[in-house]
């Protein structure tokens, strides 16, 4: 038996809503994608974007970052995060994790800024990891007190909900989702820049296309700059794709949730394995995340060796080489995230996959610890 890390499977009505664009049904599967998303995250305004880095980007173009400004982000999330910030010549603070959610430790945030008083911190950049949440009373409290903007990158989070509220509706500045986000890779890319505030989200779209304005009343041909911007536009085909995807989130919720208790209640008391700290009230279970005290690599390949992908989120910033040079980190400066690095495996978890796969998964995860001494 092969279990993949994700497999994405396509229903009919992915098929049915691709078929429209390709039979060229006039249809705005773009402008459908973006309502459709606002009225299942509860959010005034959604933006599609060709993918997650690039609604990223452009919510710092939206913050209008400068050079020598500063975005705080914890150092355990995907390098797209500091990577949109180096790309404005802005400089990435990076802050150790919670050791049990794997999140920014809203702790040492509070200490930086209150150490680190400067007009040129413009925002905080959070990663819910697995689709775990920071607690987001206290960030929004944070952020109020020292006027600093929140960026959350929700892609591990679509459908969670903090206070009954869906990730994305919840307080922040601006939330970005991916669609095919680091190692759940989908067979479209689309990201989503979602917000309730109408001058970010009216700046965003300028300069999600070109910067260029058009008159309404005016031929199609005739526009004018405004601004630079750039191009992050969504396809159709893409959107209609989507489209099903987000329809069909929360069933697939339930299905994570369902693969994440039937491994709860089997690996509960596994020798060497840690099971996730879950604070979600709805957890979407995007990843499920293990530690493994004893030689994880090993065991990850002992399970390669019987057909099990699995998944490591992620890779702590301070260890890659280009974030290590720029900025002199040593490989002790964030001791959490180091320690959490050598121990955390993401196990395959995805709608389809089936209860014999699951326990094919349990089988072989019980049958290596063993050997762990």
């Amino acid at each position: 038996m092969k279990i993949p890390f994700n497999k994405f499977v396509s229903k009919r009505e992915e098929h049915s809503n691709v078929s429209d664009v390709l039979d060229g049904e006039d249809i705005d599967q773009i402008k459908l994608l973006e309502d459709e998303f606002a009225s299942y995250i509860g959010a005034d305004y959604a933006l599609a974007t060709s993918h997650g880095t690039s609604a990223l980007h452009l919510a710092m173009l939206a913050l209008e970052l400068k050079r020598g400004d500063k975005v705080v982000c914890s150092v355990n999330c995907f390098p797209n995060v500091p990577e949109v910030v180096r790309h404005f010549d802005a400089e990435p603070v990076f802050i150790d994790i919670d050791a049990d959610s794997y999140n920014i430790n809203l702790n040492l945030l509070e200490t930086y800024l209150q150490d680190n008083k400067s007009k040129k911190l413009k925002a905080v950049i959070v990663s819910h990891v697995a689709g775990n949440s920071v607690d987001l009373d206290r960030l929004y409290s944070i952020a109020r007190i020292y006027n600093i903007k929140i960026v959350e990158e929700a892609s591990e989070a679509l459908g969670a909900t903090f206070n009954s509220k869906k990730i994305g509706a919840t307080g922040a500045d601006i939330t970005c989702f991916d669609f095919s986000s680091h190692l759940k890779k989908n067979i479209c890319n689309g990201g989503m820049f979602v917000t309730d505030d109408e001058k970010l989200y009216d700046r965003a779209k300028l300069l999600a296309n070109h910067g260029i304005s058009r008159d309404e009343d005016a031929l199609d041909y005739i526009y004018d700059v405004i601004d630079i911007g750039n191009d992050y536009s969504l396809s159709e085909l893409n959107a209609a794709y989507i489209r099903a995807q987000v329809k069909s989130q929360d069933e697939n919720i339930k299905r994570n949730q369902a693969i994440a208790r039937m491994y709860n209640e089997a690996l509960e008391d596994v020798e060497h394995i840690s099971l996730p700290d879950i604070i979600n009230e709805q957890h979407p279970f995007s990843l499920y995340i293990v530690k493994i005290d004893k030689n994880r690599d090993s065991f990850a390949l002992k399970l390669r060796d019987v057909g099990i992908e699995t998944g490591l989120h992620y890779i702590p910033l301070h260890l890659l080489t280009y974030y290590k040079s720029k900025y002199s980190l040593r490989v002790n400066d964030f001791p959490v995230a180091l320690r959490t690095f050598q121990q955390v495996l993401s196990l395959p978890i995805y709608p389809s996959m089936s209860d014999e796969e699951v326990k094919f998964v349990i089988k072989n995860i019980k049958k290596i610890a063993k050997t762990r001494v």
